[in-house]
């Protein structure tokens, strides 16, 4: 739900490829089937080459979809077995909803045995594409680390400090009225971007978002009530600009200087320097977030459908191997998609050194590499995508039409009560 960094790319009608897996002839022509979101398809279109060093006889096509038209077309290929592709990126968000239907691949199981190389990946990544059952419904690929990225040109002209914004989310909010006051500039976007992180942070090991281990509802706990709270401190105090993220109003804000700060994934740097405001280079650094908070923010992960064609399974395999274990591909992924890797061999690339320059000569990716070593695992649910909605609209009802907070989230848990278990 969160790895937005698919939202404008064109969308390719594609149709599943034709063509019989038989090892035993060599010169048969076959073709793999990968469909993916934006800028994933650019990464796999990127790696053709790799792979048809390894067979020259497979082609790959790559079917691609508008992030939430992927999704849509994924989840109505599974629920019907048709148009299956080989291969399926997913967004983390939707990997819970996927793993619990029992229509992926488990990859724990051979011949794929994917847990020989669990060692190899971030392990809260990992922990993600595990269900209740113990199945593992999808390989990693890419990592979302929270951050806190913040225009250096406001925060100096209302003399306010990177420490002011990051000693505790009330500093962070105090902070933001100084900067609305000297400056006019908001704080953040939308104060649905407070909830959507905090309610992120302090999970226990073994918790879901939402749920927990048995599928009991969270949305009642105090990261909940603290989420909300702090969301409707920063409506009330008009320190949000009340635009969602992706909108025209949102980038807007980002090449005028009338957003300051922005809580994301560390992907949202890359995009601002590309293409969101690329005048604005140099005017941004990335910090922790608030509070000591560590959070994931995203993640793509590759999945194989029980249902998708057998004579190709192997070969489908074979892929996601080299797209997540080849330390090189990885790497080519991160330099030139900010796809930050899920594999934890490239962490001591020298890649993580260099200064960006978007960010003021700052070494940022330092930074969010320690944090995706902070990061709790969180365990995921098919409820996910349906609670968010639920959480959205409530919070929504608590901003704009004043209703309580306990009644909010009281009336969120009935409802999530009744779906916990589908």
């Amino acid at each position: 739900m969160f790895n937005l960094r698919c939202f404008i790319a064109p969308v390719m009608l594609a149709v599943v490829s034709i063509g019989v897996f038989a090892s035993d002839v060599a010169h048969a022509q076959q073709t793999l089937t990968i469909a993916a979101f934006p800028a994933v398809d650019e990464i796999v279109k990127a790696a053709i080459p790799a792979w048809k060093k390894m067979h020259p006889t497979v082609d790959i096509k790559v079917v691609s979809r508008q992030f939430n038209d992927h999704h849509t077309a994924m989840t109505t290929a599974l629920s019907t077995s048709f148009y299956l592709p080989d291969v399926m990126a997913l967004e983390v968000g939707y990997v819970g909803r996927f793993a619990q239907g029992g229509g992926l691949e488990d990859l724990a199981k051979e011949p794929y045995g994917i847990k020989k190389f669990q060692s190899r990946f971030v392990p809260y990544a990992f922990a993600q594409a595990t269900n209740r059952a113990g199945a593992i419904v999808a390989a990693p690929t890419d990592i979302g680390p929270g951050t806190l990225l913040y225009r250096t040109d406001i925060l100096a002209k209302a003399q306010v400090s990177e420490a002011e914004l990051t000693r505790s989310w009330d500093s962070y909010v105090d902070a933001g009225r100084k900067i609305k006051s000297a400056t006019g500039a908001y704080l953040m976007a939308h104060a649905r971007d407070m909830k959507d992180i905090v309610i992120r942070a302090g999970i226990q090991p073994g918790e879901g978002l939402y749920f927990d281990g048995q599928s009991n509802v969270l949305v009642t706990t105090p990261r909940f009530v603290r989420a909300f709270e702090l969301a409707r401190k920063v409506r009330s105090q008009k320190l949000d600009a009340k635009v969602g993220a992706w909108t025209n109003e949102w980038s807007e804000g980002f090449k005028r200087g009338t957003i300051s700060t922005q809580m994301t994934g560390a992907w949202l740097a890359g995009h601002l320097n590309n293409w969101l405001a690329p005048s604005t280079k140099g005017l941004w650094h990335a910090a922790q977030l608030p509070e000591g908070a560590f959070a994931a923010y995203g993640g793509t992960f590759f999945a194989i459908a029980r249902g998708a064609p057998s004579e190709h399974k192997a070969l489908a395999w074979e892929f996601i191997q080299m797209m997540t274990l080849n330390r090189d591909l990885q790497l080519s992924a991160f330099k030139s998609q900010d796809a930050f890797p899920a594999l934890l061999e490239t962490y001591t690339d020298a890649f993580f050194d260099q200064p960006i320059a978007f960010l003021g000569e700052q070494k940022a990716r330092l930074g969010w590499r320690d944090a995706t070593s902070r990061i709790v695992a969180v365990s995921v649910h098919k409820q996910d995508a349906f609670a968010d909605e639920v959480i959205n609209t409530e919070l929504d009802k608590v901003l704009d039409r004043g209703k309580d907070i306990g009644l909010a989230l009281a009336d969120a848990q009935r409802l999530l009560q009744k779906r916990a278990h589908r």
